[in-house]
């Protein structure tokens, strides 16, 4: 086999109704050659095939669609990475309730159902399926975003630099579930809630005045010290192990003003010296 290590390669994977349709549209849009539903054992050569016709960014998606050719996933995306190839694993996913609710929304069925398995059974086997796949790759939970906001997502990944360490910090609102795709979960509900005030309450942790009052509180900055003092003392072992991705949510009640606020603090103080990315789940219309 062989392949151009400046070939860029995306390879998708994900649960079915999780949004992979939208994340392999935004990567088209991006410039990449994409191909869906690609068996795992093809995966070397479909690469090296179109690294000779030219194409030097392609999105493969490989999924439970080709369940029975999935054992050998690993070695096909070691063989790749052997090669020093510019290669990142993408794997979308989304909680239970959001993938029924979209199933029963577009009247699908599922890709694993033989007719006689529910939604919620096809699901859970899916989960196990590709369970390994998650693993390697980096997590992104669709559960609650907009197409719009998960392109943006997609576009913000492709855009890291891989060779760095991109640490993610989320906002989110315990109120509509804890994100599937954390490595670490802070709980802000603890703090004052500047939703009691009825002049802060259409605002968000990104406007001053909440950010005013937050810091005038006496929990706030020890709270966001700790947190600081904590990712500080171990993010370097996530580099030492490789990683090139580290998700940190921050959560409050309903993820529009303290979690928001740690959210913008923390992006602050770390994109002095890391590469940053910056999600407020719940800022639909932000």
């Amino acid at each position: 086999m062989s392949g151009s290590p400046h070939q860029q390669v995306v390879i998708l994977s994900g649960m079915s109704g999780a949004g992979k349709s939208v994340a392999l549209r935004a990567l088209e849009d991006l410039g990449y050659y994409c191909l869906d539903n690609l068996p795992a054992p093809l995966l070397p050569q479909a690469v090296s095939m179109l690294d000779r016709d030219g194409y030097p960014k392609v999105a493969i998606a490989i999924d439970a669609r080709s369940a029975h050719n999935l054992t050998s996933f690993p070695e096909h995306l070691d063989a790749l990475l052997q090669l020093g190839m510019d290669v990142r694993l993408l794997f979308v996913e989304a909680n239970d309730e959001t993938i029924i609710k979209r199933y029963s929304e577009s009247r699908r069925s599922h890709p694993l159902s033989n007719g006689q398995l529910t939604v919620s059974e096809c699901i859970a086997m899916e989960r196990e399926v590709l369970g390994d796949i998650r693993e390697l790759g980096h997590c992104m939970d669709t559960s609650g975003l907009s197409a719009s906001q998960l392109r943006i997502w997609i576009r913000d990944f492709i855009a890291s630099d891989r060779a760095k360490l991109t640490l993610i910090f989320q906002s989110f609102g315990f109120k509509h579930g804890i994100p599937l795709d954390a490595d670490f979960v802070f709980d802000a509900r603890c703090l004052p809630n500047p939703y009691y005030d009825p002049a802060l309450r259409p605002l968000t942790g990104m406007d001053k005045p909440v950010a005013d009052f937050l810091m005038r509180q006496a929990s706030v900055g020890p709270y966001l010290t700790h947190i600081l003092g904590f990712l500080e003392r171990w993010l370097p072992e996530f580099e030492r192990d490789q990683r090139s991705y580290v998700t940190v949510a921050i959560g409050c009640t309903g993820g529009q003003h303290r979690s928001v606020y740690l959210a913008e603090e923390l992006r602050r103080h770390f994109a002095r010296s890391r590469q940053v990315l910056l999600r407020h789940r719940e800022q639909h219309a932000r």
